[in-house]
């Protein structure tokens, strides 16, 4: 996984000790942990999380593209969020869907 640094470049002087966290602890340190969970995976489960909390901006289309990067494939990620979607909300499902049909309109 590439170096982030959309900690740093969005919040880096309002708040640096959280744009340092995001960057290199969450993204940094957590992410990279393959051994024990594959980036596949971990898109998928940050995707599903973020749904179901019903945060559904730019961090999810974020990682929707990630997950895509990632292996996820559009065939996968439908069956992905008709689960979900008895499970964390119709209208987030809607919502996930119409961010994700735009990462993966060329496929």
């Amino acid at each position: 996984m590439e170096k982030q640094t959309a900690g740093r470049d969005s919040l880096g002087s309002f708040a640096p000790k959280f744009a340092e966290l995001n960057d290199d602890i969450l993204f940094g340190e957590i992410w990279s942990r393959e051994e024990e969970l594959d980036l596949k995976t971990r898109s998928i489960i940050t995707v599903v999380a973020l749904m179901s909390k019903g945060i559904l901006d730019n961090s999810l289309k974020y990682h929707i593209i990630n997950a895509k990067k990632n292996g996820v494939t559009k065939k996968e990620f439908a069956e992905i969020i008709t689960h979900v979607s008895f499970y964390a909300g119709w209208p987030n499902a809607w919502a996930v869907f119409n961010m994700a049909k735009e990462v993966y309109e060329n496929e």
